[in-house]
């Protein structure tokens, strides 16, 4: 039997953490608006554990489901939370919870699949595949945009006192660039691309870079974005990207400023003009590695890839990868710190929204922290 409210904030009592009675959260419904609005504090069934999340990055999905309303076959129905990059304290625990107590920092991955011994995926451990998965923000599933959210502890990673809230939620993005390094395959000195220096980019930037890729050109439309790339990883090469410019030229800039074809492209934009760029820029044999989201249908050079022996890869999210993205950035290896360049409060989170989708901001990441 799960705990009553009354029992949960005694439990948090306990270690004198005051859950507040204002549950604020962030929506979109179908109609396009954006909101704050007030619910009641949730109370953690067994298992599950109640956090208040201290800081939440707004990811392009987000304003993706906002804006369009629906990302593929994901539809906005109804009214529906958003936030998926989330790090907090837990403030209360329900029954049967053994992996952490009140106090304890955690970051939250937020695809919580089904875990039966009756799904295939679950089974053999490919569970960013499961059919069933919760995906906290993905419609019909509330997101972690509130100032409390209960969460399966399983899917909760605890945090070195090292490592802020707001580090704790760029643990999402920094694990959809570990999987697309994994997937990838990439090995010491493999001469590499990213397009697409947004956060995603950036992140991929930081994580081959870790991963020993070398040579790296990056590009983009935008040149504060390559700047910050150059920050990042000073021994990185840019190409600035003109609108309307031909693929073939794009891919000549590219092969210049790396010094020869390159091994691996990581394409982070899913712009049908840049992910031609990226295969026009591949070495015979090479690997054009898809990570951003793009339109549903898209034209392809098929029979210079094919004459080329060009591949063409894609990930779903991620699996296994917080663990790692925790270490990497607790021996500081991978420095997340500089990719936040806006900052709200839930109060703020219209305005953090626009914000963020506001180009003339040049916002890299933008967070939403609560005290």
């Amino acid at each position: 039997m799960a705990p009553s409210a009354t029992n949960a904030a005694a439990n948090a009592a306990e270690t004198k953490i005051n859950i507040k009675s204002q549950n604020i959260g962030v929506y979109t419904n179908p109609e396009h608006e954006l909101y704050t609005k007030e619910s009641a504090v949730p109370t953690p069934r067994a298992g599950e554990c109640l956090v208040h999340v201290r800081a939440t990055g707004i990811c392009g999905s987000d304003v993706h489901f906002w804006k369009k309303g629906h990302i593929g076959d994901m539809v906005v129905v109804g009214e529906n939370r958003l936030g998926h990059e989330s790090a907090g304290v837990v403030v209360a625990v329900g029954e049967d919870v053994d992996a952490f107590k009140v106090g304890d920092r955690v970051a939250l991955e937020c695809g919580v699949p089904c875990m039966k011994a009756t799904c295939f995926y679950c089974r053999t451990g490919k569970y960013n595949a499961c059919p069933d998965v919760v995906f906290f923000s993905t419609p019909p599933y509330h997101g972690t945009l509130a100032r409390y959210h209960v969460h399966p502890q399983e899917w909760l990673h605890k945090l070195p006192d090292s490592l802020s809230f707001e580090e704790g939620s760029l643990l999402e993005p920094l694990s959809v660039a570990l999987a697309g390094i994994d997937r990838s395959m990439l090995r010491l000195g493999d001469t590499t691309v990213i397009c697409g220096a947004g956060p995603i980019g950036l992140v991929t930037l930081l994580a081959a870079h870790a991963a020993g890729a070398n040579p790296i050109v990056i590009t983009d439309l935008d040149e504060n974005r390559l700047a910050t790339a150059k920050k990042l990883i000073p021994r990185v090469n840019t190409v600035q990207i003109t609108m309307g410019e031909a693929p073939k030229d794009v891919a000549a800039r590219i092969t210049q400023a790396l010094g020869a074809e390159a091994k691996l492209v990581f394409e982070c934009t899913g712009v049908e003009s840049s992910v031609q760029s990226a295969i026009y820029s591949c070495a015979f044999g090479g690997l054009v590695f898809v990570i951003g989201c793009g339109k549903d249908f898209q034209n392809i050079p098929f029979s210079y890839m094919s004459a080329r022996e060009v591949d063409l890869k894609f990930q779903y999210r991620y699996k296994d990868t917080y663990p790692k993205a925790i270490g990497l950035v607790a021996a500081g290896l991978v420095d997340l710190k500089p990719l936040v360049t806006h900052r709200y409060t839930l109060d703020q989170g219209e305005d953090a929204f626009k914000t963020a989708s506001d180009p003339k901001a040049k916002a890299i990441k933008v967070q939403i922290l609560d005290e």
